[in-house]
């Protein structure tokens, strides 16, 4: 799918999930055909003509300034996560055909490995831009993907993708209790990489997988949200030490060799009986968890 396109979709997607009533707009009791705002309603909100914000949607028009781009996201109500989204799709679209490439295995620096060593005491792991899990400590694993090799991350064709995990994988379904918050984040974060990097081809064939495979992410993703994952409570169900809540927070790689690589990591209120659950899971260990038969003691 062109970026042209990819720019259409989200702006009738997002046009029409608005309410005429929510933005005192009168409905004099007429019956739509069509759910949410018509075009002529939006471009009044947005200040711009109907004509071209018609030719905007339909990928006709390919200079939006960034001025009506932040009018359009006014008049949609877009979060901060999602004008930049669509930003990013139009800026794609006035590029123009993208060539796709794949490009070389992305690989954790140095000073992130330093870093994820020193994190002893709190589960965490490092994310490329596609969710690949990069590398994880001992207690990231742990709580994560105890049934998963440890090692997995070592090997580029064999990384655990935490995006397939969330849809694909009935272990990492079961640790969430609120399933459906951990897996619309996951889609969100991808929709948002997505418009960054429109000339991944190995992003999109993730997208096409996860979408021939689960109906929950076709549907999801045919939704159009954009979400950036910075922090979020979830209640996990952990099959060795039980049920814990922890904040998940995701540090963002700055400019250099390991930008667009984030460093998830997992914490727990202090003397709650969540920091006495990991501080168990701590003890046991990988090798301890029977999903894995035959994991070497002392392991990492």
């Amino acid at each position: 799918m062109n970026a042209k396109v990819r720019l259409g979709e989200f702006l009738q997607t997002r046009r029409s999930q608005l309410q005429p009533e929510d933005l005192g707009i009168p409905g004099y009791g007429e019956r739509r055909r069509v759910p949410g705002l018509r075009r002529e309603e939006l471009a009044s909100l947005a200040g711009v003509s109907v004509s071209y914000y018609t030719r905007l949607e339909q990928g006709q028009s390919l200079n939006a300034s960034p001025q009506v781009l932040d009018a359009i996201a006014r008049a949609l109500r877009l979060e901060e996560a999602e004008c930049l989204h669509l930003h990013n799709l139009a800026r794609s679209s006035a590029a123009g055909p993208a060539r796709g490439r794949r490009p070389a295995p992305e690989r954790v620096t140095e000073a992130t490995a330093q870093l994820l060593e020193a994190l002893t005491g709190v589960p965490a792991i490092v994310t490329g831009r596609r969710s690949d899990v990069l590398a994880w400590n001992r207690l990231g694993h742990a709580l994560f993907a105890g049934h998963l090799d440890p090692g997995a991350p070592a090997r580029p064709a064999e990384r655990p993708n935490m995006a397939r995990l969330v849809f694909l994988d009935a272990h990492t379904r079961d640790l969430y209790a609120d399933w459906p918050a951990k897996a619309r984040a996951v889609v969100g974060n991808l929709r948002l990489v997505a418009g960054r990097h429109p000339d991944d081809t190995t992003l999109h064939t993730l997208v096409g997988e996860l979408s021939a495979k689960s109906a929950d992410f076709a549907s999801m993703w045919a939704d159009h949200r954009v979400t950036a994952c910075a922090v979020a409570t979830y209640e996990m169900r952990h099959p060795l030490v039980g049920p814990l809540t922890v904040t998940q927070q995701t540090l963002s790689q700055g400019p250099g060799p390991d930008q667009g690589q984030n460093i998830v990591v997992a914490t727990t209120e202090a003397d709650s009986p969540a920091r006495t659950t990991l501080a168990l899971l701590a003890q046991l260990g990988p090798q301890h968890d029977p999903a894995r038969p035959g994991a070497r003691v002392g392991s990492d």
